[in-house]
This record gives C-alpha cells, sequence and structure tokens, in this order.
C-alpha cells in the first residue's frame, strides 16, 4: 500500500493559470522517489500541493486527490500534517536567521508532546547525522554556510519525528562535495531510520542515483516513470537533461531541438 498517493490532480492559481494537469504517482513506505523536471516543470507545486502551501500564493487544487497512509488530506492544515509525520524542507534553505543552528533545530520539535529528555536524545541523533552542526550549533543560522543551512532545514524537520519528508531542491546553489555529502545524509536516514523521502530536483544525475523511482515533470504532467535505474541509463533521459547521447555530449542547441521534438510525447 502507498504512504503517499497523488490521484490526478489539478492545480490552478490566480483561478485561471493552469500549472499542474493530472499528476499522478505514489510513493511506498521506505521509498526514495525522485521527481525531476526542468525550472517551471512543476515539481515544487506539487510538493505544495501536498503539503498544502498552496493557498497562500493564490493557488489551489481544483481536481484529483492527495492520499497519505490512504486518507485524504487535501483539507488539512500544514500544522495538521506535521503532526501526522508530513513535513516539507521548502527551496532555498529556509532557516531562522536570527537563531543560533540548535534553536533552530529545536523549533522543529514545537508540534510534539514527548520529554525534554527525548527530544534531548533527537537532537543528539539529528547531531550524529551531522556534525557539522554540533560544531556550529551556537553560531547564527544566518552567519552559516549554504551547505550548513540546508543541514540545519533537513535536521529541524526530523526533530519532529518524520514519517516522510518532501525535500525541495537540495543541491540549489551548493557545491558539488557538499551536495553529495547531503544525499549520502538522506540515503543513511532513509536506511537507518526509515524516513521516506520524495525529492523535487533539477540535478537529474545526482537524484537518480540515490532514489529508487523516479517521475518527469514536463510542464505540469508527468512524462515518464520508472525504477531510477532504469531511467538513468535511459537514452532520451540522458539526452534531454544531460546533454548526452551515445555518441557524447550534445550541443545545446541540440538539446533545444530534441526538445522541441519530444519523442516521448509522441
Amino acid at each position: 500500500m502507498a504512504l503517499l498517493a497523488i490521484n490526478n490532480i489539478e492545480v490552478i492559481y490566480d483561478h485561471v493559470i493552469l500549472v499542474l494537469k493530472g499528476v499522478s504517482f505514489e510513493v511506498e513506505q521506505g521509498q526514495i522517489v525522485a521527481l525531476l523536471g526542468a525550472n517551471g516543470a512543476g515539481k515544487t507545486t506539487t510538493l505544495k500541493a501536498i503539503s498544502n502551501l498552496l493557498g497562500s500564493e493564490r493557488g489551489e487544487v481544483t481536481k484529483g486527490s492527495i492520499e497519505y497512509r490512504s486518507e485524504r488530506i487535501d483539507g488539512l492544515t500544514p500544522n495538521d500534517l506535521v503532526r501526522r509525520g508530513l513535513i516539507q524542507v521548502m527551496e532555498g534553505r529556509h532557516c531562522f536567521q536570527h537563531l543560533t543552528v540548535e534553536e533552530n533545530l529545536l523549533t522543529g520539535a514545537f508540534t510534539r508532546s514527548g520529554s525534554r529528555t527525548q527530544v534531548r536524545s533527537d537532537l543528539e541523533k539529528v547531531y550524529a547525522y551531522f556534525p557539522r552542526l554540533k560544531e556550529r550549533r551556537r553560531s547564527q543560522a544566518g552567519y552559516t554556510s549554504g551547505g550548513e543551512q540546508q543541514m540545519t532545514a533537513i535536521g529541524r524537520a526530523l526533530m519532529a519525528q518524520p514519517q516522510m519528508i518532501l525535500l525541495d531542491e537540495p543541491s540549489m546553489g551548493l557545491a558539488p562535495q557538499v551536495v553529495d555529502e547531503i544525499f549520502e545524509i538522506v540515503h543513511d536516514l532513509n536506511e537507518k531510520e526509515r524516513v521516506s523521502f520524495l525529492l523535487a530536483e533539477q540535478n537529474t544525475m545526482v537524484a537518480l542515483r540515490y532514489a529508487t523511482h523516479g517521475y518527469i515533470l514536463e510542464n505540469g504532467r508527468v512524462v515518464m516513470d520508472g525504477p531510477a535505474g532504469e531511467l538513468s541509463s535511459n537514452e532520451d533521459v540522458k539526452e534531454f537533461y544531460l546533454g548526452l547521447s551515445g555518441s557524447g555530449r550534445k550541443s545545446f542547441r541540440d538539446v533545444k531541438h530534441y526538445r522541441r521534438r519530444k519523442r516521448w510525447l509522441a
């Protein structure tokens, strides 16, 4: 049974702008699922539809349904979803800039009813996964590096004891070495803590290296999906997203021509 099921949803902004058109996919318990696509394909909108954050941007789900643990969650508030273990880490490494790293992490436990001892135990667990945060725990988050802020945002989500994390563009603006470090931690959290992840990511190569399954969005529609290994070796995916073909790297002009052809939609 799917942990998260998106069933033919349609999203409209300002009552007229159709952004998502019949999007359907599933995330099973214990999976890392990658939601791939170019900028503007609808990845962030999909995550915000799931976490019910569209209202602040004059958007709404007008068709379809969203189910979490076989229960409709379309009408729940974002804080209701956090309490049920479904949490979004938003694009842009949102931290409370004036708070310390540790204070940021502790805000993630705000919705919990556990004891102070349990919260402190979970904080130490976060530090075990992110040792750099322990070193910077008394530093103001606004004065830490981009990678440390991304780690803080993920660590804060972990403090809420999630069963599933929606992770939006975790690699954006980060050095390749830091991106690999963060994805390795995501993999460890999935393996050891059994946290399921839905990743919205433009870095197709890195995302498919760690994901179990992938869905590719184009202009608000799912145009291809499959096991991550199959997608990463698919010639269409390599040519369209990585600029590679069987004969090597393609020029930007060739890639644009390919995009116009859209072979997989023919």
